[in-house]
């Protein structure tokens, strides 16, 4: 049953997390793996959702918030735990295994952190296949999951429990958030692992740790296939990009962004005018004035310099990218998938 996650196998899985995150702070995504390796001790077991007993009581863990603000407010270390003690006190029973909500960058390594410090195994697989900007955008949400009860802990030592209906959870975590710093753990979705089994987006976790080993190429990390659009050269960027909003950190802790604007022309080629819309992160490509990509699919571009994820507020005139899109889990190109992480969700009337 399962597998561990040693110390090398952390090294691929950060590895791998990394190749499609948008919204990742270097020194808190240092932070964080420091953190992982000073907890994994012999390793983690990694399994299958349904490799547990149907009844299973399965928890995910996540960061919320901003990681510029874990960069600079540190945590005490017992985050993770203290937040699913939480949650298991509210529900009267112990988590048996722990999973993740996304697996981009720190979030990939959050949930293995508190499954080490909890002793449980962390299920091979996420709530999401991408990342969304918000706690109530998954695959668990569209199973008819919900995020709440939530346990919330703090970096100072706060602990918050949250109950109420669904889809309220995201506008009273916001403000939580940032009155505890601008970043937390949060414990949520409590379900089953028969549950779990039926909404999640499996395997991921295994997926990131082969796309994590040298010399393997960028689409390993994207099962349901990847495309590259252009390679193209950022001619301006109009508009807000964000209030120094994280787009990959679910629970943004700041107030929407506005939409902004990247306008790119194609290197080679037909030498297209390329436009990439951004509202926290990139929801539409155009060409020409036709549309070639919308979330649900994330759209990334990647620096042909240093082969790294640009973030929509790292643009800048001149940089030269190649535009991926990276195609979404089949559920997310639903009528509900699309409901909640298509581009009506992102306010594009398409």
């Amino acid at each position: 049953m399962g597998r561990l996650i040693d110390p090398g196998g952390l090294d691929r899985l950060s590895a791998g997390s990394r190749v499609f995150a948008t919204g990742a702070a270097e020194s808190s995504y240092n932070l964080a793996l420091d953190w992982a390796r000073s907890v994994l001790g012999r390793g983690v077991e990694l399994v299958r959702a349904d490799e547990l007993a149907p009844e299973t009581r399965c928890v995910a863990v996540s960061l919320v918030g901003s990681t510029t603000a874990l960069g600079e407010q540190l945590p005490a270390g017992d985050e993770p735990e203290r937040a699913v003690r939480a949650l298991e006190r509210r529900l009267g029973e112990r988590a048996g295994a722990v999973v993740g909500l996304n697996l981009a960058a720190e979030n990939a390594l959050i949930p293995l952190i508190a499954a080490a410090a909890l002793g449980v195994p962390l299920v091979d697989g996420d709530g999401t296949g991408r990342v969304f900007p918000l706690v109530e955008q998954t695959t668990y949400t569209l199973g008819g999951i919900s995020p709440a009860p939530l346990a919330l802990a703090g970096g100072s030592g706060e602990l918050v429990l949250l109950e109420t209906a669904a889809g309220r959870v995201e506008e009273l975590l916001r403000p939580v958030v940032l009155s505890v710093g601008g970043w937390a753990v949060a414990a949520c979705y409590p379900m089953t692992a028969g549950e779990l089994a039926r909404v999640l987006v499996p395997e991921t976790v295994s997926l990131l740790m082969r796309a994590g080993e040298p010399g393997v190429p960028r689409s390993a990390a994207a099962p349901y296939g990847v495309r590259t659009l252009c390679r193209a050269r950022i001619m301006s960027v109009e508009g807000s990009t964000g209030h120094g909003a994280d787009p990959g950190s679910p629970a943004l802790p700041s107030l929407p962004s506005l939409p902004s604007s990247i306008v790119l022309r194609e290197s080679e080629g037909l030498r297209r005018l390329v436009r990439l819309e951004a509202h926290n992160e990139i929801v539409l490509a155009l060409a020409d004035g036709a549309v070639v990509a919308t979330v649900p699919d994330q759209i990334c571009m990647i620096s042909t310099g240093d082969g790294m994820v640009v973030d929509v507020d790292k643009a800048e005139p001149g940089l030269e990218v190649d535009i991926m899109v990276v195609s979404a889990a089949p559920v997310w190109h639903t009528e509900r998938g699309l409901a909640l992480g298509g581009p009506r969700a992102f306010g594009l009337p398409l």
